[in-house]
C-alpha cells in the first residue's frame, strides 16, 4: 500500500521560467567633445584698420598695472607659510572644482573634456591615448603650453605629482601636443591620428562672438569710455503738446554782453 501510495503522489512541478530582465538604460551623451580644424568659412576673417593696433594710455596703465601686480606677487611669495599656500590651494579647488582641457593636434583640430580638478595629468594622457588610432596608440607624445613653451610630461616628478589646479590648468586651459617617435603625425596637412569612433562625433567650432561691429543706432553717444558720450539735452527743443508759445531756455544761454 505504502508503495502504492506514493506512487500515486503527484510531484509538484517547479517554474524554470526566468523574470523578465530589466531595460537597459539608454545611452548619455558622449563626455568628450571634438571639434573640426576651423576654416575661413566658419571663422571669418574682418580687415582691421591700422589704428586699430595703436596703444592708448589706457592700455599702458593695464599693462604697468599688471606687471606692477605681478612683481608683488613674486616679492611676497617668499613670505608665504605652508598654512598659507594650502589654505590658497583650497580655495582655489573650492572655486574650480572643475578644469575644462582642450587638446589642440598640428591641423588645428581639438579634442575637449572635463576633468576633475584633483586628477593629475596623467588622467589627460590616458584619455588622449584612448582617443587614438590603435596603430598610434604606442607612440610617445607629449602635451605641452606655448608661449612660453612649457612641457607637462609625466615622467617629471613636478608634474606628474601636482593636481590640474596646482599646475595653473584651471578652470580652463589649452594643450598642444606633439608626437616624440614619428614626425610626420605633427605635420599640419595631416589630420589628427584619432579613432573612428571620436571622428564620427566631429562637431564645428561655435562661431565666435563679435566685439567690434557697430552699435545700434540706439546705442549711438553711449558708449561707455565717453569718446562717444553726447548729453540729450531738451534745452530750446519743443516739446509733445507745446502750443507754439515761448521756448525755455535757462539763463545761462540766456546772458548776452553787458
Amino acid at each position: 500500500m505504502s508503495s502504492a501510495a506514493s506512487s500515486n503522489t503527484a510531484t509538484p512541478q517547479t517554474s524554470t521560467s526566468t523574470p523578465p530582465s530589466a531595460p537597459q538604460p539608454a545611452p548619455g551623451p558622449p563626455s568628450f567633445r571634438y571639434f573640426r580644424p576651423p576654416t575661413s568659412a566658419h571663422q571669418p576673417r574682418t580687415d582691421l584698420p591700422d589704428n586699430y593696433f595703436d596703444v592708448t594710455a589706457a592700455d599702458l596703465r593695464a599693462q604697468q598695472a599688471s606687471l606692477a601686480a605681478r612683481r608683488d606677487a613674486l616679492q611676497n611669495a617668499p613670505l608665504r607659510t605652508a598654512a598659507m599656500r594650502d589654505a590658497e590651494d583650497k580655495k582655489r579647488r573650492a572655486r574650480w572644482p572643475q578644469t575644462t582641457i582642450r587638446v589642440k593636434f598640428s591641423d588645428r583640430s581639438v579634442l575637449e573634456r572635463t576633468f576633475p580638478s584633483t586628477d593629475k595629468i596623467k588622467s589627460v594622457y590616458a584619455f588622449v591615448r584612448s582617443s587614438l588610432r590603435e596603430d598610434v596608440k604606442p607612440i610617445k607624445f607629449v602635451l605641452y603650453q606655448s608661449p612660453p613653451k612649457r612641457e607637462l610630461r609625466v615622467s617629471d616628478p613636478k608634474v606628474r605629482d601636482l593636481s590640474l589646479v596646482e599646475l595653473d590648468l584651471a578652470p580652463s586651459s589649452i594643450l598642444l601636443l606633439k608626437f616624440l617617435d614619428d614626425e610626420s603625425l605633427n605635420h599640419t596637412d595631416i589630420p589628427a591620428p584619432l579613432a573612428p569612433s571620436v571622428i564620427a562625433l566631429a562637431e564645428d567650432f561655435p562661431v565666435p562672438p563679435s566685439f567690434d561691429a557697430e552699435p545700434k543706432k540706439e546705442d549711438k553717444g553711449k558708449s561707455i569710455g565717453g569718446s562717444r558720450l553726447h548729453m540729450n539735452l531738451d534745452f530750446g527743443k519743443k516739446k509733445d503738446g507745446d502750443d507754439g508759445g515761448e521756448r525755455k531756455f535757462p539763463k545761462w544761454l540766456k546772458l548776452g554782453p553787458k
